[in-house]
């Protein structure tokens, strides 16, 4: 219709993308642009990593309930749209554990991770854990404070003691044949599609624990469905490549920085290949420090 109203775009998500704009003009990709309250220091008594306690289990099974419906509903009703998965042989071949990386663009991000770890046929075997913030832990509240504390994730913290326990469970849970979905950019950027400097935690783990890395990375297009915040919901393909596995005649600083190095490679091409131009930033400070 020539006189339709356009739907007013919500002000908080136009504050989000005019920071990252600025931040990518400083060359600084690491940086939160929500505007979240200061997290909770989340303390070593407040977190069960490897849900050893029976009341950890519990929850566990009550909250895997809500999340299963949650995103259940959010597919139904068009919130989460996943147009295509490529590459799911990638995921279904792997023998033993693995480091999942991939880009973070949405607080949805992870539904689409766990809908392409569910077409692994995986859930059987492994559990996908996820690494998240310490203030998606501590901070939130309801419904989805309890899907952050206990599906399977685990929280990083400030607190020095909480994260020696935070390695140890990693470590213990990756050579259990588990899958750590940890997300090497480490801000989320809301809608962002360029693929950001890598940091190298993801690949510590990996070459620590002698597990590949598995890298993923999902492509966005705007669907025909425009969300309540007035932007179009995206649709979402999910890519998933060969794992990049350690070298045992290389030393582990090589090997972290080649993983490291073919994780952004295979997500530039896949950027430049899916947008059709060369990934670059609009830069006005100083380099990225992954380029």
């Amino acid at each position: 219709m020539e006189n339709e109203q356009q739907p007013q775009k919500a002000l908080d998500r136009l504050e989000v993308l005019k920071k990252i704009e600025q931040y990518e003009s400083e060359g600084k990709f690491d940086l939160d642009v929500e505007n979240d309250p200061p997290s909770l220091p989340l303390l070593p008594n407040k977190v069960d990593y490897l849900q050893k306690k029976l009341s950890s289990k519990f929850m566990r099974w009550l909250a895997y309930i809500g999340a299963a419906k949650f995103m259940k509903s959010c597919i139904n009703n068009k919130m989460l749209i996943i147009k295509e998965v490529k590459g799911i042989e990638n995921w279904a071949n792997i023998k033993g554990g693995a480091v999942i990386t991939s880009n973070h663009f949405s607080p949805m991000d992870s539904f689409a991770m766990q809908y392409t770890y569910m077409q692994t046929g995986k859930p059987k075997k492994n559990r996908l854990y996820r690494v998240i913030r310490e203030g998606n832990y501590t901070n939130s509240p309801g419904g989805l404070g309890m899907m952050m504390r206990h599906c399977d994730t685990l929280p990083l913290s400030s607190n020095r003691e909480t994260m020696v326990k935070f390695m140890r469970a990693v470590d213990t849970l990756l050579k259990k044949d588990n899958f750590v979905l940890i997300y090497p950019e480490q801000a989320m950027w809301w809608n962002y599609r360029k693929p950001r400097p890598l940091k190298d935690g993801a690949y510590k783990i990996a070459v620590r624990n002698n597990v590949p890395v598995l890298p993923m990375f999902v492509t966005m297009q705007d669907s025909n469905i425009v969300g309540p915040d007035g932007f179009y919901i995206q649709e979402f393909t999910i890519n998933v490549f060969p794992p990049i596995y350690p070298d045992s005649n290389k030393s582990k600083q090589q090997n972290i920085k080649e993983m490291m190095d073919k994780n952004a490679r295979v997500w530039r091409e896949c950027y430049e290949s899916t947008y059709g131009k060369k990934l670059t930033y609009n830069i006005k400070t100083k380099k990225p420090a992954n380029k």
